[in-house]
């Protein structure tokens, strides 16, 4: 099937995209990789009047090595994580993880923060940043608020995002040096979606 028919617009700041999401809130969508959204257009599962593209904001690409966190922008992808020495020092968790998303692919196309937007139960990034503690930044023309992983996930494909909010970052504590961190994941074929997957965090 084919996507419906839809606006494209192309904000070159984050100040002009939430303003574009604050005025057609639920009418608008936002996409950067496209990984989560895409398969949902074509198959006529979502059919957003407008289309946000915020793939060129380079101030949501950053990882941030900070005093007791690590800050992730929600458009870095999922092969930047993988080969981020900041990420792996302080978080095996997720490199771990990133390994088991879909194909080469897509884990070149795919973010983070689509990945959480999505809340997808079978996605790996959500339960990494549960396991870990992470907070969310959740942004708007009203504002910013950081919502905790285990609050922002309110159920299947449902989360804490206002209809004019942007996921812009994820923040994760630094662990103990006693902290041990394991990914495993069961699925039919690799890449596959997970029949059933286990992010633990342990001191």
């Amino acid at each position: 099937m084919k996507a419906p028919d839809f606006d494209y617009l192309r904000p070159e700041t984050l100040a002009e995209a939430m303003d574009m999401l604050s005025r057609h809130g639920e009418d608008g969508a936002i996409i950067a990789g496209g990984q989560s959204l895409l398969p949902l257009l074509n198959f006529r599962l979502a059919g957003p009047e407008r289309l946000i593209d915020i793939g060129r904001l380079a101030a949501l690409k950053q990882i941030v090595d900070g005093d007791g966190f690590v800050e992730i922008g929600a458009l870095v992808r999922h092969c930047d994580l993988a080969s981020s020495e900041a990420v792996a020092r302080a978080f095996p968790l997720l490199r771990q993880a990133v390994g088991h998303i879909a194909h080469p692919a897509v884990r070149h196309r795919g973010t983070i923060g689509g990945s959480l937007a999505m809340a997808d139960p079978a996605a790996e990034l959500g339960a990494c940043c549960l396991a870990l503690e992470a907070e969310m930044s959740l942004q708007s023309v009203r504002g910013q608020r950081w919502v905790r992983a285990v609050d922002f996930f309110a159920g299947i494909y449902e989360t804490a995002l206002a209809p004019d909010e942007i996921l812009t970052a994820v923040r994760l504590p630094r662990r103990g040096p006693d902290s041990v961190q394991i990914f495993s994941e069961g699925a039919r074929r690799r890449g596959d979606f997970a029949i059933a997957g286990l992010a633990l965090v342990a001191d």
